[in-house]
């Protein structure tokens, strides 16, 4: 009876990067986007929000934060855990390439954002292709 509970609730440090960092964006979008809106950002993200309104940008990450949180929570279905990957790596991407636009045209502060956004995309894609190690009881003793 206790082995089954305990499977069912496999500790999985890809579940577990997408329901810390999924929260993680959707506080970002709600706190730090939507309530409050800092002048660099607003700035940096002059390109897009000619388009788009900033409290919808904001919006972005709230869904797609909670959005890998959820698919993080989902036990063995790597398809929904590849669409919680994308939910993170698409608004960070895209944070990326606005500052990489501002910075190279209207507003060179933005440079450290954007490789600080732009190495977070590529840490997003990295483990996502990563495999979970094997639960402790198949692995062989000695390794």
């Amino acid at each position: 009876m206790w082995g089954a509970a305990a499977r069912r609730w496999e500790v999985s440090r890809r579940r577990a990067f997408l329901v810390v960092v999924g929260a993680g964006w959707a506080l970002y979008g709600g706190l730090g986007i939507v309530g409050n809106p800092r002048y660099g950002t607003a700035r940096s993200l002059d390109h897009i929000t000619r388009y788009v309104p900033l409290d919808l940008l904001g919006w972005m990450w709230v869904v797609c934060g909670l959005a890998a949180a959820a698919a993080g929570l989902v036990v063995r279905c790597p398809r929904i855990q590849s669409a919680g990957y994308t939910a993170l790596g698409f608004p960070a991407g895209l944070w990326s390439g606005a500052f990489t636009v501002a910075a190279a045209s209207t507003y060179p502060e933005a440079v450290g954002s954007a490789c600080g956004w732009g190495a977070f995309t590529i840490g997003v894609v990295l483990v996502s292709g990563m495999a979970d190690p094997p639960p402790a009881h198949p692995r062989k003793r000695g390794r």
